[in-house]
């Protein structure tokens, strides 16, 4: 019944200032109502675990081509709205269906309708997350998420996009999940206090990730969302992050790790390409992030290093190279009437392979994107960037060379 319903529908003592403007300590937060509600009395829990269920959503149009003086400059892991050939689209089309099922089982369904089936098919219904969480105690600080889910690799990849500023994620850091999901088993602790701290910033106006844990270690299978496993070997991947107060803004440090086994599948592969005969290719990252919250000002930092599956021009292969690369975004938080508006600028460098991408492409890119975003009222966003972009990739039948500018509109509809 509800699959027929959806086509018609962060001890630290600290203030911060909430979407709403108001000044809250964390002290007092802790007092709150968490996110997942502590166990209630049998007299308080509906009759029906579906009456505990809420339904939310976004969706993103956009234009990508004012001022464009390139239409050959394209990113197809961006947005496949930019260059020739692209006007008006949905970048994406949301619907979440979330709560407790239990007062230990927390049920999490997000479906996409902007997805292409193919070239010529647009807009299917695909699932981006479908997961579970068990909580191992009372207060939730302890849990067990299994499920398609956000893999906990990089602050940004675990940034809603209906809360990051800048219109894409960055090539550096989303390259090592692309579509930033995966099937696996995920542990995740977060002491109660940081937990209502996440809560409370998961938010246009903070720009919070939401509860990810600030200890988080799992198991996956690495071959991207939606996408079947083809090697018997599971991704590892651990990350530790932990908020904390200088001055009067709040500061998150963090760093993550993953480790595991590629496999470059048969349709991935350009005919003639080389190739490891089993198929396997070591995939590997390390990352840092350093993330300040806007009080007003603000910024995001992060950078990775590793090696994974990377096309060689020299050898017309595929093998193991080193990649690096990272981006800063900084932003200023202003109130205006009941919303605000918010100017930011990102920078960004790759130089390694897209594993996902044909004959896993070497990248070599430089880009910066200035931009503003308004929100006269929660229910909508209106953003404005300016793009200078220079990318480079080769593949065993391409050499890629673009750069030009264009600026994106956004209109950003919450429900």
């Amino acid at each position: 019944m509800l699959l027929r319903l959806l086509p018609v529908a962060f001890v630290l003592t600290c203030a911060f200032q909430s979407a709403s403007g108001q000044t809250v300590t964390l002290d007092s937060l802790s007092k709150k109502t968490l996110s997942v509600p502590p166990a209630a009395s049998s007299s308080s829990i509906p009759a029906k675990w579906y009456d505990r269920i809420s339904l939310k959503g976004y969706a993103q149009f956009r234009y990508n081509r004012l001022l464009e003086t390139n239409p050959d400059l394209k990113c197809d892991q961006c947005d496949k709205g930019i260059g020739k050939g692209q006007e008006f689209e949905f970048r994406r089309a949301r619907l979440v269906l979330s709560g407790d099922v239990h007062d230990r089982l927390f049920m999490y369904l997000q479906f996409d309708y902007s997805a292409d089936a193919t070239v010529n098919n647009k807009h299917f219904l695909q699932v981006r997350d479908a997961y579970f969480d068990l909580a191992l105690d009372k207060k939730k600080s302890y849990r067990i998420r299994f499920g398609q889910s956000k893999v906990p690799f990089g602050f940004e990849n675990l940034l809603s996009s209906s809360n990051r500023l800048p219109f894409d994620r960055s090539d550096a850091l989303n390259s090592a999940v692309p579509n930033e999901r995966d099937f696996g088993a995920f542990f995740m602790y977060a002491p109660e206090k940081i937990r209502t701290f996440y809560k409370h910033n998961a938010n246009d106006a903070m720009k919070g990730s939401g509860d990810y844990g600030v200890f988080t270690v799992g198991l996956y299978n690495g071959q991207c969302s939606n996408k079947p496993e083809l090697n018997d070997n599971l991704h590892v991947v651990a990350r530790l992050t932990y908020p904390f107060k200088v001055g009067k803004q709040i500061i998150e440090p963090g760093i993550q790790a993953y480790t595991g086994k590629y496999t470059v599948g048969a349709d991935q592969r350009s005919i003639g390409v080389k190739f490891k005969e089993d198929q396997l290719y070591t995939d590997r990252r390390v990352a840092g992030t350093l993330v300040l919250y806007p009080q007003p000002f603000g910024f995001l930092a992060e950078y990775n290093v590793g090696e994974s599956p990377t096309f060689n021009k020299a050898t017309d292969s595929i093998q193991v190279e080193k990649l690096n690369g990272g981006f800063i975004t900084a932003f200023y938080r202003n109130k205006l009437g009941k919303g605000f508006i918010m100017p930011y600028a990102r920078y960004q460098v790759y130089d390694g392979a897209k594993k996902h991408e044909l004959d896993a492409r070497r990248y070599n890119l430089n880009e910066l994107e200035l931009g503003l975003e308004w929100q006269p009222f929660k229910n909508l966003e209106i953003t404005l960037a300016y793009v200078i972009s220079q990318r480079k990739y080769s593949d065993f039948k391409s050499d890629y060379d673009e750069k030009g500018n264009f600026m994106r509109i956004q209109v950003q509809t919450n429900y």
